[in-house]
């Protein structure tokens, strides 16, 4: 049986939370205002475009707020004038400052896509499938002043099958969230009075990404590079420098090479239509995917057929250059 229906702010600001504003948009619980960070440039044009919210948010009439900060007065005062019973925070981008945290009569709740306290922070779907975790999933939180510290309402794990980009993984854990929002939200009272607090002793960080981490160090051994490529899937993705021009690699899994074969890392061992075989630190990485400069994203078998010539066995990729020292 449905509890009484809450008025419900919804914060959120990607696809990902676009989701989930869709669930309660359908569920018997009101929306009566998104917030969604301001319009940004995009695309060559570099034209202010929406966020995946915030078109969600208009196309169902719902107010939509984008202030730049909620530090400042006027903007909690606009928040809790409001009314509303509980404040949804999906993938925001902003911090909640203790006024907003207190203003809803139930105080804020946040999806988050990792099983806390295990990747606190901006990127827990990529770090995930970075450190090679074997599960992950997402927990519904009470929020607090900390990040992503509040008490654990609800979790639901799932498992990372092997070769899962962050692309692939981003939308199996938007399937599972929106109905453990649901579930939650019927059910409020009950699962706070149930909360349970976080290990931190077994917290860890998930840092932002930053486009420097996609360049491949061929000095790391194989199955570290496999899980870059997985990782960076679809952004920021892992690359190479090889005869001059810039190879994006999007799939990519890792192979053992027997002694007698091996030669310096980022070397081409070879290159056929099972995939161009990369020489590592330990290991090798076959690419099965790739992208050209001014092309689409090919499987390996198709840009051999116009390019075999830059994968020729013995041609090597580029070192990854030293950062600059500050």
């Amino acid at each position: 049986m449905a509890s009484d229906p809450l008025r419900l702010i919804f914060a959120g600001t990607p696809e990902f939370a676009a989701t989930h504003l869709r669930a309660l948009l359908t569920s018997h619980h009101r929306v009566v205002a998104a917030y969604t960070q301001p319009d940004r440039p995009a695309g060559r044009g570099k034209k202010l475009q929406a966020s995946p919210v915030k078109e969600v948010a208009a196309a169902a009439g719902i107010p939509v707020f984008q202030p730049a900060s909620l530090r400042h007065a006027e903007a909690q005062a606009e928040l809790a004038a409001l009314g509303a019973d509980v404040m949804v925070v999906v993938a925001y981008g902003l911090i909640l400052p203790q006024p907003v945290l207190d203003a809803p009569r139930l105080g804020c709740i946040n999806v988050h896509a990792s099983l806390l306290p295990r990747w606190r922070g901006a990127a827990p779907i990529q770090r995930a499938i970075e450190a090679g975790d074997p599960a992950t999933g997402i927990t519904i939180m009470q929020m607090d002043a900390g990040l992503d510290t509040g008490a654990m309402l609800a979790r639901e794990s799932l498992r990372i099958a092997p070769g899962t980009s962050a692309g692939m993984l981003h939308d199996q854990l938007a399937d599972i969230g929106p109905p453990l929002l649901l579930q939650v939200l019927d059910d409020l009272p009950a699962y706070r009075i149930s909360a349970t607090a976080q290990d931190e002793a077994g917290a860890s960080y998930a840092r932002k990404i930053e486009k420097s981490e996609a360049a491949l160090d061929w000095q790391r051994e194989a199955p570290e590079l496999a899980r870059a490529v997985a990782a960076f899937n679809p952004f920021p993705v892992c690359f190479g420098i090889l005869g001059g021009e810039r190879v994006r690699v999007l799939e990519a899994h890792a192979e053992t090479v027997e002694a007698g074969n091996r030669a310096s890392p980022g070397t081409v061992l070879s290159a056929d239509r099972e995939g161009i075989l990369v020489a590592c630190g330990e290991g090798a990485l076959r690419i099965r995917q790739l992208q050209l400069a001014g092309a689409r994203a090919l499987p390996v078998a198709d840009v051999l057929n116009a390019r075999d010539a830059l994968f020729a066995p013995g041609s090597r990729f580029a070192p990854v250059a030293a950062p600059e020292s500050s």
